[in-house]
């Protein structure tokens, strides 16, 4: 554990498997660091139609080629968990679970976390009938009845996968209209089993054993919807918390970069959905790794 890297590299999605793969072309001593398994936010969507070439694709099946296309250019990777970081000096120390890593220059790819509702039920009923992810688990709701709330790209997706399996799908939405893409929206009106609820919210989520049912206030009053499966998807979250303190950030904990990606401290940089960026995508956490790997070449 003694070696100085070139680069760290902390995460695994599309942003931090990117930077992997130019890390490598150029030849850098190099480390990428994941807590859980690679592929990131990705690996939550039904259906990726916007990736350039692979139209359809679904999010595990893209990720899994950003990490056989890795792996094929010799990623050097570990799984453990980072729990602090020393960035004052020229050489970063990364102290992990298991140890610490030193380097000269350090790419956060840390991604963002699915928004919670906050109400009543929904913690307790995580895995017994909630869920951040129509594609890892809408399947366990076929022929049954489910919620969707949110309404931007990963609800309205949420939704026509869900139509395809399940009996009977409710849209909840806050606003009065979706902020979501046309495509997904004209998609919707081909499926005659969603029901929509604009400008409504939940109060709570409620079962037994299992999630029976969810409270919704909508503009004529409150009312009750028989659900056996509800899908969160109102927004993420920057997985920050490390660096809140000792980066510059935007409110929210978003982290703030130039368009080089690097941050307000020498030899770190951020990339992907975890920096303050008007969009987040695949193809433009993949785009920032590029950039960020570049500045970290040529500096």
């Amino acid at each position: 554990m003694s070696e100085i890297y070139d680069l760290i590299i902390l995460g695994g999605g599309p942003a931090g498997m990117t930077a992997s793969i130019y890390a490598s072309r150029a030849g850098l001593s190099y480390l990428m660091i994941e807590r859980a398994y690679p592929g990131g936010q990705a690996v939550y969507s039904a259906e990726i139609d916007n990736y350039p070439g692979l139209p359809g694709i679904t999010g595990t099946e893209l990720a899994d080629r950003f990490a056989k296309h890795a792996e094929r250019m010799g990623t050097h990777w570990i799984t453990d968990e980072v729990t602090d970081l020393d960035l004052g000096e020229t050489v970063k120390t990364v102290h992990t679970i298991a140890g610490e890593y030193k380097t000269l220059n350090l790419l956060i790819c840390t991604g963002a976390s699915p928004r919670r509702l906050g109400i009543p039920g929904e913690e307790e009923f995580s895995g017994r009938g909630v869920s951040c992810c129509a594609a890892c688990d809408g399947a366990f709701f076929k022929d049954k009845d489910t919620a969707v709330i949110g309404g931007g790209d990963t609800a309205l997706a949420d939704a026509i996968y869900l139509a395809g399996i399940c009996r009977t799908v409710t849209v909840i939405h806050r606003r009065e209209v979706f902020r979501g893409n046309p495509s997904l929206q004209n998609r919707l009106e081909g499926f005659s089993n969603i029901r929509y609820l604009m400008s409504s919210e939940p109060l709570s989520i409620d079962g037994r054993e299992q999630v029976e049912s969810l409270q919704v206030q909508t503009p004529e009053g409150i009312v009750t919807i028989p659900v056996d499966g509800v899908f969160i998807a109102i927004g993420v979250l920057p997985n920050s918390r490390l660096f809140i303190g000792k980066l510059d950030t935007a409110p929210g904990g978003w982290i703030l970069t130039d368009r080089h990606m690097r941050t307000s401290i020498a030899g770190v940089y951020a990339a992907g959905d975890v920096r303050d960026t008007p969009l987040r995508q695949v193809l433009t956490a993949a785009a920032d790794a590029a950039v960020a790997v570049e500045a970290i070449i040529s500096t």
